[in-house]
Formats: C-alpha cells, sequence, structure tokens
C-alpha cells in the first residue's frame, strides 16, 4: 500500500490547531509566571506531587506522571529545591531509593497560584468554546491520544 500523505487543506488544519495550541500555551504560561510566579514546568510537578501519596514520588515515577525526560525532570528539580518548593529524601549516591517530596512552600505556591491558573484556563479555553465544542474537544483529544504510541 503506498504511503499517504496529507493534503494540503490537512495540512492547514493541522498548523492551525498546533499554531493555537502553543499560542495558548504561551498565554497561559505568562499569566502564570506574572501572577504567580511559577513557571508550568514548576506547576506541572507541583500538581503531580500535590496528588501522590504523602506528597512524595520517586523521580523516575514523576518522569513518567508529567511525561518528561529524567535529565530534564533532575535540572529543574534541583532549581526547584534551591527555592525551597520541593526537597529529594535518600540522596546518598544512589537515586534508586530516592523521593521528591512536596514542601510546605511548595504546596502554599501551588495552592496560591490555583485559582488565577485556573481562572486564564476558564477565560481562554472553556468561554471560547460551547458545551457542543467542548465535548468535540475531549472527544478529538481522546481519538489523538488513542493514536499515540506507547501512550
Amino acid at each position: 500500500m503506498p504511503r499517504r500523505l496529507p493534503t494540503s487543506a490537512e495540512l492547514r488544519v493541522w498548523r492551525d490547531f498546533i499554531e493555537t495550541v502553543e499560542a495558548l500555551r504561551g498565554v497561559v504560561a505568562g499569566r502564570l509566571q506574572s501572577e504567580t510566579g511559577l513557571s508550568p514546568g514548576d506547576y506541572t510537578v507541583l500538581l503531580a506531587l500535590s496528588e501522590a501519596p504523602g506528597t512524595r514520588l520517586r523521580p523516575s515515577d514523576l518522569a513518567v506522571t508529567i511525561g518528561w525526560e529524567r535529565s530534564r525532570l533532575s535540572h529543574h528539580l534541583g532549581r526547584m529545591e534551591r527555592r525551597g518548593l520541593i526537597r529529594r529524601e535518600g540522596f546518598s549516591g544512589d537515586s534508586r531509593g530516592a523521593f521528591v517530596v512536596l514542601e510546605q512552600a511548595g504546596s502554599a505556591a501551588f495552592h496560591a497560584a490555583t485559582v488565577p491558573h485556573l481562572t486564564v484556563v476558564r477565560e481562554l479555553f472553556v468561554e471560547a468554546l460551547t458545551p457542543d465544542q467542548l465535548a468535540a474537544v475531549a472527544q478529538i483529544s481522546a481519538a489523538l491520544r488513542d493514536k499515540i504510541p506507547d501512550h
């Protein structure tokens, strides 16, 4: 079977989708940073830890949970640790027994950022769509996710 490439019209839809998502992410990230002092990466890590049992995860589990490579996560955790948002426990040269733990300052920063973050999500995403469009986005997201290998 010959390989079929996207048509010009399909590529226009693809580019519009990608460019719109990136523009939304940029605005949400900028507002999060300016209103709360947290980067989207900070918020992602803090969210995962706040939902984890005991507000702690092994670095490998945290990386899988948020979909980051371990090296990216390690560098980001170092910056967050220096700011007192998280701490790493059990790092005696062997990270297999280590945990990333949500600190009180991290929990407070996450909770303080939640309302501003959710406000911009409502303003730029939820309010831009009708209930039927939101349902369609949910269906489209599920269909796309189902096509992603190993997801």
